[in-house]
């Protein structure tokens, strides 16, 4: 199993992906060019209307076409969104005073009540500690007793 890094970037144009397309939540169709991608792969894809957000798709089959060559076609298993939405907060440092810009995904479908639980995960991942509504950056974290 390898990890190929599809996100958006100018250091590598040789593999890029042309379509990822949602089937149904949680199985998407991805079209690429390079990479020798195989079953069980996992491809690193950038959520479309984000900066900074990608998911993880695991490659069930794929069939490489003659023409043009090095392209592929992919059956994935990934996030099951019913109803993307990307939104970007801001927390600052209760130590510090230092400010995070983020971005998070959740399911739209799910409603407001949603969105916090998605911010203070996605604020995790990023290395900050929540505490009801205060919040410490990773130095100030370190600092702490």
């Amino acid at each position: 199993m390898a990890e190929h890094d599809f996100r958006y970037t100018l250091m590598n144009p040789q593999h890029t992906l042309t379509e990822v397309r949602a089937l149904m939540p949680g199985r998407y169709q991805v079209t690429g060019q390079g990479g020798a991608i195989r079953q069980n792969d996992v491809l690193l894809v950038t959520l479309k209307g984000s900066k900074s957000l990608h998911m993880r798709l695991t490659v069930d089959n794929v069939r490489h076409l003659l023409k043009p060559m090095g392209q592929w076609v992919a059956m994935t298993q990934g996030p099951a969104f019913g109803e993307l939405a990307i939104h970007t907060w801001q927390v600052n440092c209760d130590g510090c005073a230092a400010t995070l810009d983020f971005e998070f995904a959740v399911d739209a479908k799910l409603g407001a009540k949603a969105q916090k639980p998605a911010a203070t995960a996605r604020i995790a991942e990023l290395g900050w500690s929540s505490e009801g509504e205060k919040h410490l950056c990773q130095k100030c974290q370190q600092a702490r007793p």
